[in-house]
């Protein structure tokens, strides 16, 4: 068993897939298309803002011969459809030149990898942009595609080109991968850089920063969620309020305290 760094911190997922062979192979098995290109960009972002977000890209690459742009985003949050949907629109209206030519001139394709929860517990799910007749044929118009891939899904039916990948992304959120499991010299070198020993202290950092964010927000997120569970205890008291019920059976029913009840008299 090797001890690594976990898949699940940005900083750490740009620093094992921008290097350009790994880049490259995961590319070929999630697409199918074989780039040629000389460079990963982390964190692009377009000088010119298109609407009122910032968008940054974690990977980028442009492949001219081959017309296509990839980005691979790393998400650990909750709202990553809406989000990279958005991401992936931004990536084809930079290309717009002007009202007389509305097709882009490279194809956009976004890979999202999620590595923590997700609702509908899938491993793999994609928007494809060609349109389709009624009968749902393709017409070959549009090759533009968001796939979004959920680690903590995989199983022995996820297909076999994403499930070498998938499982080790997976298995490096418990900080250790038995490298055995994981012949191909991708995988290979994709598990030597986030070796523990290889951290820098800078990389450290940015993990010690992710890791209290993502503290801060999932707190934030369930001191909300009781907040508004309260309220709605307290409308649902001062209804029985209105209907004359003993405050004892308030209290009962909705698992207020006595004290709250009364300061709603």
């Amino acid at each position: 068993m090797k001890q690594v760094a976990s898949l699940q911190y940005g900083v750490i997922f740009k620093k094992a897939f921008s290097q350009i062979d790994v880049f490259k192979a995961f590319v070929k098995d999630v697409i199918g298309i074989e780039l040629e290109i000389d460079k990963v960009e982390t964190e692009k972002s377009f000088t010119q803002k298109i609407g009122n977000i910032k968008v940054e890209f974690d990977l980028y690459a442009e492949d001219l011969k081959n017309r296509v742009i990839v980005e691979i985003q790393h998400q650990n949050g909750s709202d990553y459809y809406d989000r990279f949907l958005h991401y992936h629109c931004v990536a084809l209206l930079e290309q717009a030149a002007n009202y007389k030519n509305y097709k882009p001139d490279l194809t956009v394709y976004t890979i999202v990898v999620l590595t923590s929860a997700d609702k509908h517990k899938t491993d793999v799910a994609v928007i494809d942009f060609d349109p389709k007749d009624r009968y749902g044929n393709a017409l070959g118009e549009i090759k533009h595609k968001v796939i979004y891939l959920a680690v903590k899904y995989v199983d022995d039916n996820t297909p076999e080109m994403y499930r070498d990948w998938l499982s080790a992304i997976k298995e490096s959120l418990t900080e250790q991968i038995d490298e055995t499991h994981y012949p191909r010299p991708e995988l290979q070198t994709v598990i030597d850089s986030i070796a523990k020993n290889l951290v820098s202290d800078e990389e450290k950092y940015w993990m010690i920063e992710e890791y209290n964010f993502e503290s801060d927000k999932k707190k934030r997120f369930e001191e909300g969620e009781e907040s508004g569970k309260l309220k709605e205890k307290l409308a649902i008291a001062k209804g029985m309020l209105a209907k004359n019920l003993d405050l004892n059976t308030i209290v009962e029913l909705t698992g207020l305290t006595l004290d709250e009840v009364q300061q709603l008299i």
